[in-house]
């Protein structure tokens, strides 16, 4: 039996095209199409520039640097999250510090952001959870009193638009945005990721840190004897993104709209069966907010259901059905319990949630009968 996973990729014959191009062209990598792609990224968000690297976890590892995140440096976020979110904070001898969530839109909570800051603290990362975007002019308000940087982890919410009717990535509301570009993700370009963000300066850094540290660019030369000279100015990463990817990028990113107003018809025919079922939470949607939803991510009361999450997994997927948690707490992971103090209740409402969340499949290319398929099976749980 095949399984419908619970994300996958959406890759057509207009996509491998581009790519074969890029294959036969002269330039695999560091060359135009990696610009084309960051030109289109900055069009779609609007933002003054973008920088494209090989992963989501990249680009949040050199926007934390960009920012300065060094050791001794507190840096709150969300505990409900992949790990790359805190990671990338360690990456540079910070400690993450995890703040609650809001229980309604899963994203960090700003009264609890408030609690956490203290006289280390030097960033705060939001996360638009499922693409849902956070509370980010509260969010920027906090920052701004408090002289933090703002890293927008949107891996989930290329596509998401903020109360205010704009795009997620234009960095209004934050220092610097960060995507992801994972197969499982609204766009792919197999891995990959980029930066937005408006400041010059920032920009500059990240392009540097992207490529080893180095520069060509003759304003940045401390010396220039000839065409040939380029500098090391710091210590940076080999995170660049080929050319092949970019094609790919650029191809998909044509057809985000596309992808996200089909995941949305998807998430509304679930809503529909699924919001009168009493052991059953949809996602919550605030007023104004438009989300890409990279995730369907439903709450169960596995007590009233009369089966154990497990039991329910292995159930969906003896019926062709893959299912994921997102996310397991990420200061409940070993790593952080063995190297920092927290402890279980750090955060109540995120270990709430964890208990009770399933994610059921939310891709771009499900059919018609997949999704009734998905609403047939979950349906029927309680049916024995």
């Amino acid at each position: 039996m095949k399984i419908i996973p619970y994300g996958r990729q959406c890759v057509d014959a207009s996509d491998i095209r581009e790519v074969i191009k890029v294959l036969k062209s002269d330039w695999l990598t560091q060359g135009p199409k990696t610009k084309e792609f960051e030109d289109a990224l900055c069009k779609y968000t609007g933002a003054k520039y973008a920088v494209a690297v090989s992963s989501g976890t990249a680009a949040l590892h050199i926007a934390c640097l960009t920012a300065n995140i060094k050791r001794g440096d507190e840096v709150i976020t969300s505990p409900i999250t992949f790990v790359a979110s805190a990671n990338c904070i360690l990456y540079c001898g910070g400690k993450p510090v995890f703040a609650d969530i809001q229980k309604e839109t899963v994203n960090i909570d700003p009264e609890e952001i408030k609690k956490k800051i203290s006289p280390n603290t030097k960033a705060i990362i939001p996360v638009h959870f499922a693409g849902h975007p956070c509370n980010m002019s509260d969010i920027k308000k906090i920052a701004k009193e408090n002289c933090l940087y703002v890293i927008e982890d949107a891996a989930h919410a290329i596509g998401s638009y903020y109360a205010d009717g704009s795009p997620v990535g234009n960095c209004r509301y934050s220092d610097m945005t960060v995507f992801s570009f994972h197969p499982v993700k609204t766009i792919t370009t197999g891995e990959g990721g980029a930066i937005t963000t408006n400041d010059k300066i920032l920009y500059e850094k990240l392009i540097m840190l992207r490529s080893h540290g180095v520069t060509k660019n003759h304003s940045l030369l401390t010396q220039n004897p000839g065409p040939w000279y380029y500098e090391m100015q710091m210590l940076g990463f080999n995170y660049r993104i080929t050319d092949i990817q970019a094609a790919l990028g650029v191809s998909q990113l044509s057809k985000l709209d596309c992808f996200v107003k089909r995941r949305r018809e998807i998430v509304g025919e679930y809503n529909k069966n699924f919001s009168d079922i009493s052991w059953i939470r949809v996602p919550f949607e605030e007023k104004n907010v438009y989300s890409a939803f990279h995730l369907y991510a439903i709450l169960i009361d596995f007590e009233k259901l009369g089966i154990s999450r497990p039991q329910v997994m292995e159930k969906l997927k003896n019926n062709g059905i893959g299912t994921q948690v997102h996310y397991i707490p990420v200061y409940t992971q070993p790593y952080y319990k063995n190297n920092f103090d927290y402890k279980d209740g750090h955060c109540p409402d995120a270990e709430e949630y964890y208990k009770c969340t399933l994610s059921l499949p939310l891709y771009s290319s499900m059919s018609k009968k997949q999704v009734n398929h998905v609403i047939s099976i979950v349906k029927g749980l309680n049916n024995g």
